[in-house]
Formats: structure tokens, C-alpha cells, sequence
């Protein structure tokens, strides 16, 4: 029986995904998490055979969250369901150690077909995205300045992008207007623009917002 580990801030989300998973048989334990704290707590005191991580949980961010945890448990497949387009995060999940991406509008079946993939030693990803991670990864290709954003920083200005004050990304990420204006500032600096306009401009040019 696969025992299964769902982190996602969200409780309608959660008992969503435990409906979809205990409609096959094979589906043993399906536990829960809100928080990336209570998500050590559980890997800590029991052993799970994949873990569903959200990625815009609040506090410690899923990015972060998703680096700890392979870090823990570097055997343990995370799969991650966000509400972020594949194009925004998509790759840099890849990059910290995810079995796969989705969005939360995947059909109930890709959601098991994700995991058996992931339980199997595979990743899985989109046909797009596994083409835009190639093209990434080509040799000549040339790098993006977003790329040499922490993903704190990439995450703020994605918020940014989307057209939100600072006072609500704090309020959404739970940190201090202070820390996200400072994370604005080196945003600023690495990608020499210098407003808001000109990071949203960026964002859509490279289709991440």
C-alpha cells in the first residue's frame, strides 16, 4: 500500500486530493501537512513513500520547503501541485529535486499517473515543459537574467509581475513588508531595471506571468 504525504496550506485541497487518491485501491495511508514545519514533523516520525508538496504554501516557501526535504530525505519522490503555471516554476522545481511538476487544473488521473511515474524512479513533466527544459539546458543557449534570481526573489517578482503591492505579497509569502522590499531592491539590481512596469514588461516578454 502507498503511503502517501499531502502538504498544502489549503484544507478544501488537501481533502480534495485524499477524495481523488482513496478511490484506488492501492492507496494506503494518506497523511497531512498546512505548513513546511509540519511536514518535517511527519518525515521525521513516519516513513512515506511520496510526498504532494504545494508550492505558494505561506512562510517558508515550497521551493525551500521541496530543497530541506530531499535534503532529510533525499529518496523520498516529491511531486509538486501548485497553482502556478509550469512556465514560472516548473523548471526550478526540477532543478531542487521534484519528480515532477503539475498545476492544480491536471485531470484526477494525471495526478496518479504522476506518482506512479514518480514511485517508479521517473519524473514526470509536460510535453512543454520538458521541451523548455532542453532548451534551457543547451549549451549555447543563453541564460536569462531571471535565472540568477534566488527563488525567494524569482517568487517576488512573479508577485510583482502579477500586479501586487508589496504590503500583499508580504502579507501573502507571511513576511515583513521590509524583507519583501528588500528582496524588490535585489531583484532590481540583478536584472538592471529600475520599476515595477519594467519588471511586469520583463515577466510578460519571458511568459512568466
Amino acid at each position: 500500500m502507498i503511503k502517501v504525504l499531502i502538504a498544502d496550506d489549503h484544507a478544501v485541497v488537501r481533502k480534495g486530493l485524499k477524495q481523488i487518491l482513496s478511490d484506488w485501491p492501492d492507496m494506503g495511508e494518506l497523511g497531512e501537512a498546512q505548513n513546511a514545519d509540519e511536514v518535517f514533523d511527519l518525515v521525521k516520525r513516519e516513513r512515506w513513500d511520496i510526498a504532494i508538496l504545494d508550492i505558494g504554501m505561506p512562510g517558508r516557501g515550497g521551493l525551500e520547503t521541496l530543497k530541506d526535504l530531499k535534503r532529510l530525505c533525499p529518496k523520498l519522490p516529491v511531486l509538486v501541485l501548485s497553482v502556478y503555471p509550469e512556465d514560472q516554476y516548473g523548471i526550478r522545481a526540477l532543478r531542487a529535486g521534484a519528480a515532477g511538476y503539475m498545476t492544480k487544473e491536471s485531470a484526477p488521473e494525471e495526478l496518479v499517473k504522476a506518482i506512479r511515474k514518480a514511485l517508479a524512479g521517473g519524473k514526470y513533466v509536460s510535453n512543454s515543459l520538458a521541451e523548455k527544459l532542453a532548451r534551457e539546458l543547451a549549451t549555447d543557449a543563453e541564460v536569462p537574467l531571471h535565472q540568477s534570481l534566488s527563488d525567494r526573489e524569482y517568487q517576488v517578482l512573479c508577485l510583482i509581475a502579477s500586479g501586487k503591492a508589496v504590503g500583499e505579497i508580504a502579507e501573502e509569502l507571511s513576511l515583513s513588508i521590509k524583507t519583501i522590499s528588500t528582496y524588490r531592491v535585489r531583484i532590481l539590481e540583478k536584472m538592471h531595471l529600475k520599476t515595477n512596469s519594467e519588471i511586469t514588461r520583463y515577466a510578460i516578454e519571458n511568459r512568466l506571468v
